[in-house]
């Protein structure tokens, strides 16, 4: 490496504590926004920054769907002790679920229990959809977290839809090219309350991150 590619890296290099990097990032996130001329809801702002913070991608700031009033809703669905449940244990696992306790809540994911296993083999469906089904049997309100399964949005819209059962609130970022796109319409167009980002963008990553949004706005 030249001594100028040093020097020039050297200038590029922002030094930072460590504990103050998340704010410098929410700082940069800020200033670019500004730049493209984005202004966002203020009630939305934490949770569309959150996920730009996770991916680095700005066109969420464009994609990010939220039915009215929809962080109320789910920031008092918490606060009553709502349980979340994930299509993906890497969701389930970047959610805080120290902070959701205290509020009485906790996380599901059912995805690798045998019997799910089982039943969705018998039954020639994916696991997901039987997730989604056995998380109706929750007695308590849940926050559905979906950010891989485009099926497990699907199966949720087809309970609603046969009035078995409707979730008290849907967040909707599955990943991919396979009805990732016409799943996350569904859940926009039932009426439940939710978060959506249109389009193929989304991951369990996503999830987790609209999920602690709303858990450390609270």
């Amino acid at each position: 490496m030249s001594e100028i590619l040093k020097e020039n890296l050297k200038k590029e290099i922002e030094y930072v504590l460590p504990g103050d990097i998340e704010k410098r990032s929410f700082e940069i996130i800020g200033e670019e926004l500004k730049m493209r001329h984005i202004v966002l809801d203020k009630m939305q702002e934490p949770v569309t920054k959150r996920v730009i913070h996770t991916t680095a991608d700005f066109e969420y700031a464009t994609t990010m769907t939220y039915s009215e009033n929809a962080i109320q809703i789910a920031r008092n669905l918490i606060r009553s002790g709502a349980d979340i449940v994930t299509d993906t244990n890497m969701a389930k696992a970047g959610i805080n679920k120290k902070r959701l306790a205290e509020y009485g809540g906790c996380v599901h994911c059912f995805m690798a229990d045998e019997d799910v296993a089982k039943e969705a083999k018998e039954r020639k469906i994916t696991r997901a959809s039987v997730s989604m089904e056995h998380a109706a049997a929750i007695k308590k309100p849940v926050i559905f977290a979906v950010g891989n399964a485009p099926t497990a949005l699907i199966s949720l819209h087809e309970l609603m839809v046969k009035e078995i059962f409707t979730p008290a609130f849907v967040i909707g970022v599955p990943v991919g090219f396979v009805n990732v796109e016409a799943a996350k319409e569904l859940i926009i167009e039932s009426g439940v309350p939710h978060i959506v980002n249109r389009g193929r963008k989304g991951g369990s990553n996503v999830a987790a991150a609209i999920c602690n949004a709303l858990i450390y706005g609270i």
